[in-house]
């Protein structure tokens, strides 16, 4: 389970001309979870768009190294088959295409196979039976008519089913209920459990679907620097006292 599966040296970012991040550095070992938490328009999102490759999203200096190899400049699709995962805050609404033959074509995608179909359904009933999803949502539209709740949750049967190798959950809880956010919480444990070598970042501004889970390191950004890393117990300190010693820390 150990060895380095994401390096990011001095990384600065871009959008429409306007830095975001300014000089990011951060490693992720594999098999491990890490957090990463800030105020409103710290640059949390923005770090998770220029992992994925989200051309909107410039990197203009620096090094994203995953698995060994600089993957700045990749395209999204190729990000994508190496094993790096991005949940949407906002998950669009596709027409056209149901769940389940999305994640089939996804799932062939990742591993370059062809995906049979009887074993295919077999799986996605039992992962979608754990995310105490309605079965019939695998034949409709992706997304289409979705509670943002069931579209949480179709974003961590994408995880569970196509098993990254590095996942970015971009605000996972971000108007679920109480009940919605264990749900979700327990597709993310049992990804943990199922995939010992694969690893996540989690970005967050609330810290109730944390709770159960095993979290390693936790990354605090302001202003676009990340002004300090520990483990589990800065969650604590933030609940306690919010984000006011580690602003006047950037000042």
């Amino acid at each position: 389970m150990s060895g380095k599966l994401l390096e990011i040296s001095n990384l600065h970012v871009a959008v429409e001309e306007k830095t975001i991040l300014q000089g990011v550095d951060l490693q992720v070992q594999k098999g491990e979870t890490h957090v990463l938490m800030g105020p409103n328009g710290a640059g949390k999102s923005t770090l998770g768009n220029a992992i994925m490759g989200n051309p909107l999203y410039q990197v203009s200096e620096g090094q994203i190294l995953f698995a060994g190899e600089d993957i700045v400049g990749k395209p999204v699709y190729e990000r994508a088959k190496r094993g790096i995962f991005l949940s949407f805050q906002n998950p669009v609404e596709i027409s056209g295409i149901s769940l389940s033959d999305f994640l089939r074509s996804a799932v062939a995608a990742r591993t370059g196979e062809h995906v049979k179909l009887f074993a295919f359904k077999k799986q996605l009933a039992e992962q979608m039976e754990q995310l105490s999803m309605d079965p019939s949502y695998a034949g409709r539209d992706l997304n289409v008519g979705f509670s943002g709740g069931e579209k949480k949750k179709a974003e961590i049967l994408q995880l569970m089913m196509l098993k990254p190798e590095f996942a970015i959950l971009d605000e996972p809880d971000s108007g679920l209920d109480v009940d919605a956010v264990h749900t979700v919480s327990k597709g993310i444990r049992l990804y943990q459990q199922q995939h010992a070598d694969g690893a996540i970042l989690i970005i967050t501004h609330s810290t109730k679907i944390l709770e159960s889970l095993r979290v390693d390191k936790v990354h605090v950004l302001v202003d676009g620097r990340i002004a300090e890393s520990g483990d589990a117990s800065l969650i604590d300190e933030i609940n306690r006292n919010g984000y006011e010693r580690f602003q006047n820390k950037r000042a």
